[in-house]
């Protein structure tokens, strides 16, 4: 893969290779006014979607950072974005164009004010992974093989403007409107500065490795302070493939049943005994070892739950209470779903939609076991997600709706369904996390 030897930082820089990328949309939608002459709506749309995505995320690919975590984040909204963008944006998991050795050695010394052969008995300039904020490099110290991760350069400082500029599309995709809409951008910019702090990072990731080091089938790597900094962070090395990977040829059912409970106890451990979630559920962030072992890592985007949050969001989780309607309402004025402001067309849609939404997406919690691995379930969450986002009545309405902890509990939920239908995983125990508390 070819590698960068420079990233642009300032918000002028960062402004004009987006205004470049917005250039080559405009020309992809003149094609596609050319296509639909003499290709179907169908095809012509379809391609428009392809040159699009493959535009931006080119763009985005070269500015890394906020604007290509959100392109991440964006790609597992499965059910809003065209295949298309969710193909594309998903390669910022964990496949991006990596910093070109003499840029990592140069970032090395700035942000650790050594190089790399001070502090490590070998280590490699060639990146071994590269995400949307850092790539990752082996070394070697004392025998032992380590996973060294770089922050690229400027990242933590362009998140504000690079928020502000993807902010009227995203505004526009997911039809949020009003006065009060910030407090979604921020916290996102919120989570987004604390996954640049790599010193919170290492102690995040050794906070969370102690507290589930008991869940059967779960390893961790071990991280190093000493060997760590500000942009910079150094662990174990582990061995493993990707889960998306791993899940693409495996044929052994009882790997997947272990993998897959080993899984959904560590997200239930969190959410309810800890009240703290590691919410970056991606392939790119689990490794499966050579002993069918779960291998967790990047612990840089851990979303505490208040419990004023907590309580209404998992209460109505249980059919009794989504079916119990002065109940279901009075919950979803405490999620901020409905609001006082509401006329009421839009109580009656909104309480509605979410009872809908809500007794489809709560159903594993409706039963003791449930299987992941039925694409019945999720063909229904994909259809919901559809038919939603073509609603003219929605479009409407003001989108703006839900606590500000929704954007990372739902992201948590919606990236965990998909990796436990990838690993297709059945008969998993819901409450078997009770037993580890």
């Amino acid at each position: 893969m070819k590698t960068i030897d420079n990233i642009p930082t300032s918000k002028i820089q960062r402004a004009t290779k987006l205004v470049s990328t917005g250039a080559k949309v405009g020309v992809n939608y003149l094609k596609y006014y050319g296509d639909k002459i003499v290709k179907t709506p169908e095809e012509a749309k379809e391609r428009l979607n392809k040159n699009n995505a493959s535009d931006i995320y080119d763009g985005l690919k070269q500015l890394k950072g906020s604007a290509l975590k959100v392109a991440q984040m964006l790609s597992m909204e499965k059910s809003i974005l065209p295949q298309a963008y969710v193909e594309k944006f998903s390669l910022a998991q964990f496949s991006v164009p990596p910093l070109s050795p003499p840029l990592v050695i140069k970032t090395f010394k700035k942000y650790f004010g050594k190089h790399p052969d001070e502090l490590f008995d070998t280590f490699n300039a060639t990146s071994v992974n590269a995400a949307s904020i850092g790539q990752v490099h082996i070394a070697t110290k004392n025998g032992k093989k380590l996973a060294v991760k770089i922050q690229y350069p400027g990242v933590a400082e362009s998140i504000a403007s690079d928020l502000a500029m993807v902010k009227p599309v995203a505004m526009s995709m997911f039809n949020i409107k009003g006065k009060d809409s910030d407090k979604y951008f921020k916290e996102v910019e919120y989570k987004l500065v604390e996954e640049t702090n790599y010193i919170l990072e290492v102690q995040q990731s050794k906070e969370i490795s102690k507290a589930c080091a008991h869940i059967n089938n779960l390893k961790f790597p071990e991280y190093y302070e000493d060997l760590s900094s500000e942009r910079i962070i150094t662990m174990d090395y582990m061995h493993g493939e990707h889960l998306s990977e791993f899940a693409a040829h495996n044929t052994d059912t009882k790997k997947a049943h272990k993998l897959g409970q080993a899984l959904w106890d560590f997200y239930m451990y969190q959410i309810h005994n800890l009240k703290k979630v590691h919410a970056d559920p991606h392939p790119g962030n689990f490794l499966i070892s050579e002993k069918g072992e779960l291998i967790a890592l990047d612990f840089g985007c851990m979303k505490s739950i208040p419990q004023e949050f907590y309580t209404p969001y998992f209460e109505l989780a249980r059919p009794e209470n989504i079916n119990n309607n002065a109940y279901f309402v009075e919950k979803l004025h405490e999620l901020e779903i409905l609001r006082d402001d509401d006329s009421e067309a839009e109580k009656t849609f909104f309480t509605s939609m979410f009872h809908e939404m809500l007794s489809l997406f709560t159903q594993p919690f409706h039963q003791e076991t449930f299987d992941f691995s039925d694409a019945t379930f999720f063909g229904k969450i994909a259809e919901l997600g559809e038919r939603y986002s073509k609603n003219t009545d929605l479009k409407k309405m003001n989108g703006n709706r839900g606590s500000k902890h929704f954007i990372y509990i739902n992201r948590t939920f919606f990236g965990l369904y998909n990796l436990m239908f990838d690993l297709k995983a059945e008969n998993i125990k819901i409450n078997n996390y009770l037993r580890l508390s």
